[in-house]
């Protein structure tokens, strides 16, 4: 016959197992949880910053291209030699050369395309005339007037006629769509032909 010291004992002994089992079930289910949230932040961190194949970009090639931009009086256009990626497609040739032209000149000629314009997407039609499709910022930011929206549309034309075999004519979309002009002084309703005209003699500029 157990005593109320014995009963009182196990009473307390049977609390305490009681507890630490509480305690030990809570720890397992805090513990899965914070492994499930990991894993749910660590897949969706891959998912917004894929891992980028350093291999493949230090196995890409590059090229000399030619680069137009005005010359400080803006009356023609100079090439500067920069060195772009080389790709086999030639809409992404095209690309490579267009952003070439917006990061604008390393040689202190005057850039034919305002700061924050950016390029989405290059395709080529009929084999021959590509598509260039800017953001909206083009005609927002564009300074305007009739000398400086040719300088961008030749300078845009010559240098991807120039680099990209293939290519015979430009037409500027802004966000897929056509533009009836820059600023409204020329039509960029057709594909331009480049202009050699605009040209002036290559000056040595690389970057």
């Amino acid at each position: 016959m157990t005593t109320k010291r014995q009963r009182r004992s196990e009473n307390i002994k049977e609390k305490k197992t009681k507890k630490s089992t509480r305690i030990i079930y809570l720890s397992l289910i805090l513990g899965g949880i914070f492994v499930l949230l990991v894993l749910f932040f660590v897949t969706l961190f891959n998912l917004l910053f894929p891992p980028v194949d350093m291999d493949a970009l230090k196995k890409k090639e590059k090229q000399i291209a030619k680069i137009y931009f005005s010359d400080p009086q803006e009356r023609f256009l100079m090439p500067e030699k920069r060195y772009v990626f080389k790709e086999n497609d030639v809409a992404a040739q095209a690309k490579e050369i267009v952003k070439a032209l917006l990061e604008g000149s390393k040689a202190g000629l005057v850039n034919t395309f305002p700061t924050g314009v950016s390029i989405r997407d290059v395709k080529v039609v009929d084999a021959e005339i590509a598509l260039v499709n800017f953001s909206k910022n083009l005609t927002k930011l564009h300074q305007g007037g009739s000398t400086a929206e040719m300088a961008t549309i030749y300078s845009l034309t010559n240098s991807i006629t120039q680099n990209v075999p293939g290519i015979k004519k430009v037409k500027i979309l802004v966000e897929g769509k056509e533009l009836s002009s820059i600023k409204g002084h020329i039509s960029t309703r057709k594909a331009f032909s480049p202009d050699l005209e605009l040209l002036i003699p290559e000056k040595e500029n690389k970057s």
